[in-house]
């Protein structure tokens, strides 16, 4: 995989959006026990009591975050993978991952901390560039085998 320098670059911005996903969910569950506001009523009665079995706006926010983030990071895990074996040029593609990882990473700072408009959604935006880029040239790889 190393003798690959798009796949390992690959590998390397999706495990650090991985662990981010992984940040993410730890932050949730940190704001779900500071706010007292759970989803499970055995865990509002270990916390205190079935009247902590609700929602709470900030829980609902970084729950939000979480899924947006399954929504966008998920298909550009295939995205990668599959551009990845095209053989791009290796700076291309390194650009590539690291304008999604930066657009996610600012949407979730955005996202979590309430951040001004357009914020997030520029970071969206920036995002999906390199995504629809990706998936454009490995239909056009395809296309050219048919």
């Amino acid at each position: 995989m190393m003798e690959n320098e798009v796949l390992a670059s690959f590998v390397f911005f999706s495990t650090l959006l991985i662990l981010k996903m992984y940040a993410l969910a730890i932050i949730t569950g940190q704001v779900r026990l500071r706010k007292k506001a759970f989803a499970n009523p055995e865990d509002s009665l270990r916390h205190g009591g079935l009247q902590y079995h609700r929602e709470d706006p900030d829980v609902e926010r970084c729950l939000r975050a979480h899924r947006n983030d399954m929504e966008n990071i998920y298909p550009f895990l295939f995205l990668g993978a599959v551009y990845s074996f095209l053989d791009p040029n290796p700076a291309l593609a390194r650009i590539h991952f690291l304008i999604f990882f930066v657009g996610r990473m600012v949407h979730t700072v955005a996202y979590l901390l309430k951040l001004r408009a357009p914020t997030r959604s520029v970071a969206y935006g920036v995002a999906q560039l390199p995504c629809f880029s990706m998936a454009l040239q490995i239909i056009f790889a395809l296309l050219k085998h048919w």
